[in-house]
This record gives structure tokens, C-alpha cells and sequence, in this order.
């Protein structure tokens, strides 16, 4: 496969660049896109077919759940309710690096969910990601755009080194801001409850409801038949291929001088 790759400049976009990315999304291709969090790896969430090919260019298992993105706060099309409490994190950080799991309808296949009743959700802060989206009118799964078990992509560089010749359409764009990817908060439990810490942090959420909690699972090393209920808490994340030394102490500012 023949990788097509386009540089778009966010304050500045080229419509057409996004229209062919959108053409490629409806046909049921798959599209590396940039958001502030990391770098996507989309397809249209509602097509059975094209989300496979997510899992198949990723290697990734599919019993890790994707998280659809969203181009606008019309979201009830792909779930079933929205709480008081998912709204008012919506209204605060949306768009922004948080995610929120809800109860899916019947729209979404079971396939995204990675055979749950949940879905993830998310609005992108980032001008192409959500200008994509629009112009594809539907909702884009992505998990991050790298190789399963590898460092989530900050630049187009690492999208090309892992995805070129696997998938249709590399979207380049500025470096994610910040680099990390989004939070994850349940909320179809009371209270609701992060299952994926990011850059919207836990006091920043007891904003909105004071007993939000991180849930155990995420300091806790999961079973084997563990069923995870959101990305990044089963399988190995963020591991580079290269040696990792812990320097602490009074050496630290020499060592990191002569490297």
C-alpha cells in the first residue's frame, strides 16, 4: 500500500487537503491525523470493516477498546444518555485531552467497543482533527497512531516511521501540544471515576464533583481475563526501544551534562 502524506498548516488550512483526508474516511480508509493530545490513527467508528483495519496496521488486540472522536458536542447519535456530571466536564474541557465513557447506542458496533456496552468519547483541541471530522460527517475511531506497545506519535515524523505502507493518508500538522494521551473518566458510575490519568487532572475534576477517584485497576497490574473498560490500562504503553537508566542523587546534573 501506498502511503499518501500531506502537510497542513493549522491556522491556515488547505479545504481541499481536508476534503481528500474526509473522502478516504467515507470510503472506509484509514487516516494518521494530529491532535493535542498525540497523533490518531482514524477510521469512520460506525464502519465495522474500517475500523478493522485500525487494529490490523496498529497490531493491536481487540479487547482494547477505541475512543471515537467527535467534530462537535452533538454526541447522542452514539450514546445512550448524558449525565449532569458528563456535561458540565464537557462544558469546562471540551474540546480538550479528556474522554468520557458512556453507555453506547446501538449505532456503534461492537467492534469500537471491543465488545462492551461502553464507549469513550472525545473532542479533539486541535484544528484539523475536528475540521476532519466535520468534513467526514461521522464519528472517528482512533487510538493513537503508532505500533502497538510503541511510544504514542507527537510529530508526523513518528507517523510515517511506524505507518507508511500500512495505511491510506498521513494528515501532518503542528507537534501535539501536549503529548500525553487524553484522561479517561467513567461516567456511567456515581461517582464517576478516572480510569486513565492525563493531563485534566484529578483536583481539576473534584472541581465538578468532589469524589471523583482514580480506580484501582490503574496502579494494579490486570489478570489475564481482565476486560479492560478503557485504552492503556491491559496492555504494555509507552515503551520505547531503546535502554532506560534511573539517575536520582547528586549525579544527576553530571550525568545529564555528559550525555
Amino acid at each position: 500500500m501506498k502511503t499518501k502524506v500531506a502537510i497542513l498548516n493549522e491556522q491556515s488550512l488547505d479545504k481541499n487537503i481536508i476534503l481528500e483526508a474526509a473522502e478516504i474516511i467515507k470510503r472506509g480508509g484509514v487516516v494518521a491525523f494530529p491532535t493535542e493530545t498525540v497523533y490518531g490513527l482514524g477510521a469512520n467508528a460506525l464502519d465495522e470493516e474500517a475500523v478493522k483495519k485500525i487494529f490490523i496496521a496498529k497490531g493491536r488486540p481487540q479487547d482494547n477498546p477505541l475512543i471515537i472522536h467527535v467534530g462537535d458536542f452533538n454526541i447522542s447519535p452514539y450514546v445512550k444518555e448524558v449525565p449532569k456530571v458528563a456535561k458540565e466536564i464537557m462544558n469546562k474541557f471540551w474540546p480538550g485531552p479528556i474522554t468520557l465513557i458512556f453507555e453506547k447506542s446501538d449505532k456503534v458496533p461492537m467492534i469500537t467497543s471491543a465488545n462492551l456496552s461502553t464507549i469513550g468519547v472525545r473532542m479533539p483541541d486541535n484544528n484539523i482533527a475536528r475540521e476532519l471530522i466535520l468534513a467526514a460527517n461521522t464519528t472517528i475511531a482512533a487510538p493513537s497512531a503508532n505500533i502497538s506497545g510503541r511510544p504514542s506519535p507527537t510529530d508526523v515524523d513518528s507517523c510515517i516511521e511506524d505507518l507508511s505502507g500500512k495505511i491510506d493518508y498521513i494528515l501532518g500538522g503542528e507537534n501535539s501540544e501536549v503529548g500525553l494521551e487524553s484522561t479517561i473518566v467513567d461516567c456511567t458510575v456515581n461517582p464517576i471515576c478516572i480510569l486513565r490519568p492525563g493531563a485534566i487532572t484529578l483536583e481539576m475534576l473534584k472541581e465538578i464533583d468532589e469524589n471523583v477517584y482514580v480506580d484501582p485497576a490503574v496502579l494494579n497490574k490486570p489478570t489475564e481475563d481482565f476486560k479492560p473498560k478503557a485504552p492503556g490500562m491491559k496492555y504494555r504503553h509507552y515503551a520505547p526501544k531503546a535502554p532506560v537508566k534511573i539517575v536520582s542523587g547528586d549525579i544527576r546534573k553530571n550525568y545529564c551534562k555528559n550525555q
